[in-house]
């Protein structure tokens, strides 16, 4: 049996720096998508897909995470961990308050995870970039409805200190253990 592990928070906390870590550790771990979706709508002319067609980037991301997924029970691996999972997709459409398809929630309980991991916002390492366009403010308020999705889909959630990669990193493995 698989375990499936999500590290999820708002933007800027950490979680990709956590993701490198658990690779050089030799884990098997999934990347974010949506940097790779916001990249590819910028090669067709689209600066912000997130800000311009909402609905068509989650939808996106959706098709994209359940992928990895079940791209991830094909590997052999008694664990895997995601930089994000399925429920953060209708957290930010709940962030900016667009309705979505019912289909996302079902999405969201139809493919769960063992474990969640949120990473606190943490305002001496956030860092706003071409991706990232949130500010500190704006990601507090994504860590919350990221917290509240999580709730709602009964998860229990393990939040990670703030500290060093490596402290982080081992906070994580020695929960799963």
């Amino acid at each position: 049996m698989q375990t499936k592990i999500v590290i999820t928070g708002g933007p800027g906390t950490g979680k990709s720096t956590v993701i490198e870590e658990l690779c050089n550790r030799n884990f098997t771990c999934m990347p974010e998508i949506s940097r790779e979706v916001t990249l590819n709508a910028r090669e067709k002319g689209i600066e912000q897909l997130f800000l311009t067609k909402p609905l068509l980037f989650s939808e996106l991301l959706l098709e994209g995470r359940i992928n990895q997924f079940t791209e991830a029970e094909q590997k052999n691996n008694k664990m895997v961990f995601f930089d994000r999972g399925i429920p953060d997709v209708h957290a930010y459409m709940n962030y900016i308050s667009i309705d979505y398809p019912s289909t996302y929630i079902h999405k969201s309980n139809l493919y769960r995870y063992d474990y969640i991991f949120l990473m606190p916002p943490w305002e001496e390492i956030y860092i706003s970039d071409n991706e990232r366009y949130e500010n500190f403010e704006q990601a507090l308020a994504i860590h919350n409805h990221l917290e509240r999705t999580y709730k709602d889909l009964n998860y229990p959630i393990i939040e990670v200190p703030t500290g060093s990669v490596t402290n982080r990193t081992d906070f994580i493995l020695n929960c799963i253990k």
